[in-house]
């Protein structure tokens, strides 16, 4: 029988706060990397923030507002529907709806309404393993009735990404999902087994696809092509030694003008590390930290499993996701493209977090 909740509690009010402190940071930030971008591309200086806004941060306090109130325990009753919906979104983009940008066809346009469905499913998949985990033990130790079919699921879901194409984000969804399906009680041997078929495919798609190839070479040897492969990653590795201890002021930055690809997007952490320098990076990344951690601990203290595993793998999304950013802009990490969560360009990035946050937050005030 599901437990039945009365919001009794407050809203966990150390975790409210970092998220708030971590969106805010994000748009001011955007607005120092994105000025001279957006004055010579449209002559507004704010038309990117502006963009964040509307498209991002306005729809994502809705649905933020609207999760948090919302009983997370009735979304695990529309779990199954809310995922076939996202993969007929996720079908739609190679239809006369989606619209491709630099060779990727990833999002759609409904109604002049233009939005990521592979950022939808960063929540929604995560919803719907936690639903299927909770509360069901032959789904965890048995092979055909679990095992099995929670490689079938993550396949189908990784196909439709890895098409579009959009690998980054497949390894960050399916090692979400196992970190879910490990915390849920499965057997360390399934564990393992989908952590080598996992990566032996990704090198295989990697190894047969040249433009991933390439991002995985440079990595490797980044002095190899400055000017091709590797030039990302250098004037990233630039800008971030350009910082220092404290940086080079606040809307200084020289390399965001002509010489660091996306520098609202994926390469925000480096503007971010020149004009604040190692100490506002630090603080950025000490933020992440206590609000994952939080979101952890959080975890630990939820007696409902469904409200357990769904903040275990919110947790680690955001985690893992900062991490590549951070870590692939850093040289620490082959260069995915992945935007850094609450920070980057991106209004469906930026909604579907606050969405999350929201999940978070409404679970928080139930136990």
């Amino acid at each position: 029988m599901e437990r039945k909740f009365n919001n009794k509690h407050k809203p966990d009010f150390l975790t409210l706060v970092f998220i708030f402190i971590i969106i805010a940071f994000g748009l001011v930030m955007l607005t120092s990397a994105s000025s001279d971008l957006a004055k010579n591309k449209f002559g507004s200086t704010y038309y990117y923030l502006n963009h964040q806004i509307i498209y991002g941060f306005i729809p994502g306090l809705f649905l933020f507002l609207f999760l948090s109130n919302f009983s997370y325990l009735n979304i695990k009753k529309y779990a199954a529907w809310l995922l076939s919906f996202n993969i007929i979104l996720l079908l739609l983009v190679f239809s006369p709806l989606g619209v491709s940008a630099g060779g990727a066809d990833r999002w759609l346009n409904i109604g002049g309404f233009v939005f990521q469905p592979s950022e939808l499913l960063k929540i929604i998949f995560i919803i719907y393993i936690a639903a299927w985990l909770s509360g069901n033990e032959k789904r965890k130790n048995s092979f055909l009735g679990g095992f099995l079919p929670f490689l079938i699921i993550c396949g189908v879901v990784a196909f439709l990404l890895i098409i579009q194409p959009t690998t980054s984000t497949v390894a960050i969804l399916m090692a979400t999902a196992l970190i879910i399906y490990f915390a849920s009680g499965a057997r360390i041997s399934y564990i393992l087994a989908t952590i080598i078929l996992g990566l032996s495919l990704l090198l295989a798609v990697s190894y047969f696809t040249p433009y991933r190839w390439q991002r995985i070479m440079s990595f490797v040897d980044p002095n190899q092509n400055v000017l091709g492969a590797s030039y990302h990653i250098q004037q990233a590795l630039i800008a971030i030694g350009s910082g220092n201890i404290f940086g080079v002021g606040y809307g200084q930055s020289t390399t965001k003008i002509n010489y660091l690809p996306e520098p609202i997007g994926d390469s925000i952490f480096a503007v971010i590390a020149e004009e604040l320098g190692f100490v506002g990076s630090l603080a950025l990344i000490l933020c992440f930290l206590i609000l994952i951690t939080r979101i952890f601990l959080l975890a630990k203290k939820t007696n409902d499993q469904f409200g357990q595993l769904l903040l275990i793998g919110f947790g680690s999304i955001i985690g893992i996701q900062a991490i590549v950013n951070i870590g692939a802009i850093s040289g620490i990490l082959p260069l995915t493209g992945m935007p850094l969560p609450f920070i980057s360009y991106g209004g469906s990035s930026l909604a579907v977090f606050m969405g999350i946050s929201g999940i978070i937050i409404n679970i928080s005030k139930n136990n």
